[in-house]
């Protein structure tokens, strides 16, 4: 919980950007500015994913191979999606951020760009959505408690360290959906390799005892009841 009294939550960003290298640099930064980041390449990758997660930002291109990013956008509201979205671009001109507003973005970046500028305007994107934080994450018959940091499995109230509990809790939220150990260490704010977060794993596995619900592959995690 913040100091404000506001609970903190993972904030999920896409960005779509063709460009292998800056698109790589942009999710390492957001990752390590705290953020949880999807990477797609392409528009048809990108509206794949949107269609399967509500992300709380979209961070598009417009120069991509397949089209112009902001058709996405475009396509984003006509669905009814108010997902806030920050197009970057090479295109830094009057017409050409008067055409993104019109299309629906809600903030507009030149490149080149700096990776601190371009979070701090996530962040602002993001922050009016802030309250609306679901507190108690249920998935089959274990309970998160996000506010209270309580895990219960079958009503069974179990102690969980706070690297298992911040794990749990990521997995928990986006249950169904595979999680990286790159993703889990930006999510805890946790320095440490991919094989610490093994660790960290295999415990909170064995204390969540049977049926198993963490599925482990060499990608990553995935919470299932």
């Amino acid at each position: 919980m913040s100091d404000d009294g506001v609970v903190a939550r993972t904030v999920w960003v896409l960005v779509c950007e063709d460009d292998e290298q800056l698109g790589e640099r942009v999710a390492d930064g957001l990752r390590g500015a705290g953020f949880i980041v999807d990477l797609a390449r392409n528009l048809a990758d990108a509206g794949a994913q949107c269609g399967v997660r509500l992300y709380d930002c979209l961070i598009v291109d417009r120069g991509l191979p397949d089209g112009d990013g902001l058709d996405l956008v475009r396509r984003q509201r006509e669905s009814g999606n108010r997902t806030p979205a920050l197009l970057i671009t090479a295109r830094d001109s009057a017409n050409a951020r008067r055409e993104s507003y019109a299309g629906g973005a809600d903030d507009y970046l030149a490149k080149p760009f700096s990776l601190g500028e371009l979070a701090a305007r996530v962040r602002a994107l993001c922050a009016p959505r802030r309250t609306q934080v679901t507190p108690v994450l249920t998935v089959g018959d274990l309970v998160v408690d996000r506010l209270r940091r309580r895990v219960r499995r079958s009503g069974v109230l179990l102690t969980m360290t706070t690297r298992e509990f911040c794990a749990l809790e990521l997995l928990a939220t986006r249950a169904g959906t595979l999680v990286t150990p790159a993703e889990i260490a930006a999510f805890c704010s946790d320095p440490t390799s991919a094989g610490a977060i093994d660790e960290v794993i295999t415990r909170l596995d064995r204390k969540l005892g049977e049926p198993a619900i963490i599925h482990t592959s060499a990608a990553g995690y995935l919470l299932h009841a």
